[in-house]
């Protein structure tokens, strides 16, 4: 009980002092999301993973998925990227971007075979389905043809490419879900942040591309608007790019107030050794991919792979003594990313294996026409790539 004084200057008022509810107990603060189990555990699949690991996975399913043809294969490959990111990604933005490259490679199987039936197929073929009438060209055109006949072998053998293609986009789409793009940045060298900077603004382009759709799309279906069709596509056209000049301009403003593009003074000798090493080692790493991943020559591929990412770690070596950027809790490379990252490059070092030893499984021919037949043991070292789903969940915080 306390006195407190009126209006007046005899007044007195009696108050009577109420009780706070809920003493002793934690209150959530305001803004906090609390986050369930499920939640949490994506949480700590995607944060506490570096994303060099989730792009080192995904490129090992892209290497298994560029030397097969097996069309169950690649739908298994599909399923096991497809899983990964339903398991482990979170709520952001673009951790949805992968059910458009999904749609994406579906159009590109489409348009694979649009064109294998209007300008025809490399493939001979006995079982013609369909024939279709045949535009003359000029002579300069030569071994270019618009119609004839539509056989079934062409038509298998352009599925087949357009699945492989299709499945490449998927496992790119895993990694754009999966891999925090700030993150990424962060995590590279000092001689690559100028050109890391470009490429992960490109690559956050499509995700948030996605998201801007999504959300005026969920706008207009509130107001009572159609969101499908041509004029519904035209009008949600300008507020997405209007959303992304104004990324733009917030980008350029971050980056000149952190000063971006300063560098530290070098000797001009330790220029051109850092240019031609790094440069070097790039084109080393390229041809090594290549040989890699083409159908001959990987033999060759592999110590000239060896061979330039050498010359490029020294290189960024050196070229990181022009950086003078210091990074705020970097991220470390632990035992969940060598696992995820491990699990790809088995995936891929497995596949190149079977593709030596039975390249006739893996590469079904288009002629004669066979139904493709499931290889056992290349199909469980694709389910290898199933690993970061299946490790065990940890603390958030």
């Amino acid at each position: 009980m306390r006195r407190t004084g009126g209006r007046g200057p005899l007044s007195q008022r009696t108050v009577r002092r109420r009780p706070r509810r809920g003493r002793g107990r934690a209150r959530p603060r305001r803004g906090r999301v609390l986050a369930g189990p499920a939640t949490r555990a994506a949480v700590v699949n995607v944060m506490h993973v570096h994303a060099g690991a989730w792009w080192l996975w995904a490129l090992g399913l892209a290497t298994a998925a560029s030397r097969t043809g097996n069309p169950l294969l690649l739908a298994l490959l599909v399923a096991v990227a497809g899983y990964v990111v339903v398991v482990c990604r979170t709520d952001a933005p673009w951790s949805r971007s992968y059910g458009a490259f999904l749609k994406l490679g579906i159009a590109v199987v489409v348009i694979r075979l649009v064109f294998a039936i209007a300008l025809g197929s490399p493939v001979p073929g006995t079982h013609v389905l369909l024939t279709l009438p045949r535009i003359p060209l000029p002579h300069w055109a030569q071994g270019v043809r618009i119609g004839g006949p539509v056989t079934a072998e062409g038509l298998v053998f352009a599925a087949y490419d357009g699945v492989r293609l299709a499945a490449l986009l998927s496992c790119v789409g895993a990694a754009n879900a999966l891999a925090h793009p700030a993150r990424l940045l962060k995590s590279l060298p000092g001689a690559l942040y100028e050109a890391g900077v470009a490429v992960v603004v490109a690559m956050t382009f499509a995700p948030n591309l996605v998201a801007d759709v999504q959300r005026l799309c969920a706008a207009r279906r509130l107001r009572g608007r159609a969101d499908t069709g041509i004029t519904a596509l035209l009008q949600v056209g300008l507020p997405v790019l209007e959303g992304a000049l104004e990324r733009s301009v917030a980008l350029a403003a971050a980056m000149d107030a952190r000063g971006y593009g300063r560098t530290a003074e070098v000797p001009c000798a330790v220029r051109r050794l850092t240019a031609a090493l790094t440069m070097g080692g790039l084109l080393g790493v390229c041809a090594g991919t290549y040989g890699l991943l083409a159908a001959e020559g990987a033999g060759l591929g592999l110590p000239v792979l060896l061979l330039g990412v050498t010359a490029s770690l020294a290189g960024l070596w050196l070229g990181g003594r022009r950086s003078i950027r210091t990074r705020y809790r970097p991220d470390r490379w632990g035992a969940r990313a060598w696992l995820v990252s491990g699990s790809g490059v088995a995936v891929g070092a497995l596949t190149i294996w079977a593709a030596a030893l039975d390249p006739r499984a893996l590469t079904p021919p288009a002629v004669p026409l066979t139904a493709p037949v499931l290889p056992l043991w290349p199909a469980g070292a694709l389910l290898v790539g199933l690993v970061p789903a299946l490790l065990p969940r940890g603390d958030a915080r």
